[in-house]
């Protein structure tokens, strides 16, 4: 095992305090298991101030909520076991389906309140008449452990995650600058497209890791609104990039040498705007390069060509590049100054778009929800009818496992590596509770007994290679110690309890892999109709959403794709996906919605359009050739129609939208045709 480092023994120190103290102030205090609340200044520990904060506010929140709920429902069926576990039983599988809907820490709310009722509710079932002080004295121990945990690392040489999370945003910033050159430049390495839906998954993590902002202790957490509108900046970057990478290739494969080459100049003004220093004001600069864009840019009209379309789609795509690379750079230089504590005001109330707005799989939520349900069910049956003292233990545990991992495609083998390690930490667990606590009198000789092992766990919690067997290990002493709060601390007792967890454990295992295991490109799959599901509500019209919430959405859903596709190798049909090109046809679709009205005779081709790029979406992954021929003749007329419109910002937003979707969708058919072909035309083809 290498050698801890100083930000990891800091963390072990540290939480190690806090649970120390937590233990401490419980006994002072007089609560019945002072072991919860040092269980739980663990679980809320994390290497970060602010994400030990968030943790512990929205831990604080569901055990409340949790109590609640048992505090109603105990009393009410304590008479009717098999109803009080279904009760608690739904309660758990309703709690963790919403939570995975919402994918941001937040969730942590809903989750909690969940499990806590199994926790504190299946225990106390033969004391139905004591259930309000039980559950009130669970949440003062977590509320307690919360608080110090909290307290020790945000005074105590707090570590900020500042830092971490601006090296991952000017990460992600490198990696898009570095597309975007390969892209603008002929002879540069273009980048696969595993790199750029990698780009896509980075985008949506930081999104996620910024919710932890606004606990952190550094001055960053007043620069949210900047954080999170410069990760949607970096977010359309990649369907405005893939899609001018796309028609650079296009002009070349079309032999319009002499038309790329009049854009050279901008291509390489656009580069250098990248590589000024980052304090430089750019308005200037971008000024120019839009005015030099407009410059070379083809007017609309009947006679436009295929070549002419496709410039026209490319100065489009261009002046949002431009655009999107002043605002980054801008937003950049906000966040820095927050950081020195002298963010605009206006920055603080930047308009953004909601983690809601991330995707959402209900049924994926409701299958977990429902292995959680028969889980816990299954455990209470056997407890029942068994009449097993220690059977409590049994669904507590189930409840725990089964909400842990209901993020995972398949939560089994993270479930029965759960179960490894608790086994494991028996032995050391019935070394503590059997051998060496009952020789302890007095709190410094528990401090002294407890550190060596649980300093080294700390270190190991706080390395991610090592988090997944270190968690479930420490779990399981903190269990075992929990046993001398309720005075069963005998081998009978220690056996029952043990026996009860690995059987919850191992029901929760063998339910979820009957119920809830799906293979990664099951779930890939999932995930791109879920896409080709929205792309069909925006062609009816059912839906209009907002250009910005929709690629925060399909970028997420690109990221979602990346580990998944490279799981799922063996799928030739996956390998063949283009999660990015359903991105750019979908802004294109939003773009298209939102100039609709102002096309004038334009907007009764755009309606035949629309309605069959939705029925295409809604039949993915089958597709008609007949129907794929409508839609391109489709596409053409719509081009012809507002080509014969008004030469204004609406219709070169309509044409460069509708060139984008023509070149997506059909890459390889023959060039647009400003006329419609004859009869004659099309029999001599």
């Amino acid at each position: 095992m290498k050698v801890a480092s100083r930000s990891e023994m800091l963390f072990s120190i540290k939480s190690f305090a806090a649970a120390m103290l937590s233990v401490y102030l419980s006994m002072r205090i007089g609560l019945p298991r002072p072991f919860w609340a040092m269980m739980t200044a663990y679980i809320v520990s994390a290497p970060f101030a602010g994400p030990t904060r968030s943790k512990g506010i929205y831990r604080a929140g569901g055990t409340v909520l949790g109590a609640v709920a048992v505090v109603f429902l105990v009393p009410q069926l304590s008479n009717a076991p098999e109803l009080l576990s279904l009760a608690l039983a739904l309660w758990i599988g309703g709690c963790l389906y919403f939570s995975l809907l919402d994918r941001t820490p937040r969730s942590y709310v809903l989750m909690l309140a969940g499990y806590t009722a199994g926790l504190i509710g299946f225990p106390a079932v033969g004391d139905p008449g004591a259930i309000f002080d039980i559950a009130l004295a669970r949440v003062e121990e977590i509320v307690l452990g919360m608080v110090c945990a909290t307290l020790v690392h945000t005074l105590v040489l707090p570590q900020s995650f500042a830092p971490v999370l601006l090296a991952r945003l000017d990460g992600a910033a490198r990696d898009a600058g570095a597309w975007i050159r390969d892209a603008l430049n002929p002879g540069g390495d273009a980048r696969s497209a595993g790199d750029r839906r990698k780009l896509a998954g980075d985008i949506t993590e930081l999104r996620l890791m910024s919710t932890h902002l606004p606990f952190d202790t550094s001055h960053l957490r007043w620069t949210e609104k900047a954080v999170n509108a410069l990760q949607e900046r970096l977010a359309q970057f990649l369907p405005i990039v893939s899609g001018i990478e796309d028609r650079l290739a296009a002009l070349r494969e079309l032999g319009a040498d002499a038309v790329s080459a009049r854009w050279r100049t901008v291509l390489e003004d656009v580069t250098a705007l990248l590589e000024t220093p980052k304090d430089t004001p750019l308005a200037v600069q971008g000024a120019a390069l839009h005015t030099h864009i407009d410059a070379l840019a083809p007017q609309g009209g009947r006679d436009l060509d295929w070549t002419g379309l496709l410039a026209l789609n490319l100065a489009a795509r261009l002046h949002m590049l431009v655009d999107l690379v002043l605002e980054t750079r801008l937003l950049r230089q906000h966040i820095d100054a927050g950081v020195h504590g002298r963010l605009p005001d206006s920055v603080r109330h930047l308009p953004g778009v909601a983690p809601s707005a991330l995707h959402q799989d209900r049924g994926m939520a409701l299958l977990s929800a429902l292995a959680a349900v028969v889980a816990v069910l299954a455990c209470c049956a056997f407890w029942i009818l068994t009449g097993w003292p220690a059977g409590a233990a049994a669904p507590m545990m189930a409840a725990v496992l089964c909400c842990f991992f209901a993020g995972q495609d398949d939560p089994a083998p993270f479930i029965k590596g759960f179960l490894t390690y608790t086994v494991y930490s028996i032995p050391v667990a019935a070394l503590y509770l059997l051998a060496i606590l009952p020789a302890v009198h007095g709190f410094e000789s528990l401090v002294l007994a407890c550190a060596p092992t649980f300093l080294v766990l700390g270190v190991l919690v706080a390395r991610p290679s090592t988090f997944g067997r270190a968690m479930p290990f420490l779990f399981g002493i903190c269990g075992a110690l929990a046993m001398v709060d309720t005075h069963s601390a005998d081998i009978v007792s220690f056996t029952n309890g043990m026996l009860a967890q690995i059987m919850g454990l191992a029901a929760a295992a063998l339910i979820t892999r009957v119920l809830r295991s799906v293979g990664a490109g099951w779930t890939a799959r999932r995930v791109l109709k879920a896409g080709w599901r929205e792309l069909a509500r925006l062609g009816s019209g059912e839906r209009v959403t907002a250009p910005s919430e929709f690629s925060a959405r399909m970028v997420d859903r690109v990221g979602l794709l990346t580990p998944r596709l490279a799981m799922a190798g063996a799928h030739a049909d996956l390998q063949a996906v283009d999660a990015l090109r359903d991105l750019r046809v979908g802004l294109n679709m939003t773009m298209l919605q939102s100039v609709r009205a102002q096309l004038g005779r334009g907007e009764a081709a755009l309606a035949s359009l629309m309605s069959r790029l939705s029925r295409r979406f809604a039949r993915l992954p089958a597709l008609d050739r007949n129907e794929e021929a409508g839609l391109l003749a489709a596409l053409d007329n719509s081009l012809r129609a507002i080509c014969q419109g008004t030469r204004d910002a609406a219709q070169r937003e309509a044409l460069a939208a509708l060139t984008g979707m023509r070149r997506d969708l059909f890459p390889q058919a023959p060039a647009y045709q400003s006329s419609p072909l004859t009869a004659y035309d099309k029999e001599t083809r």
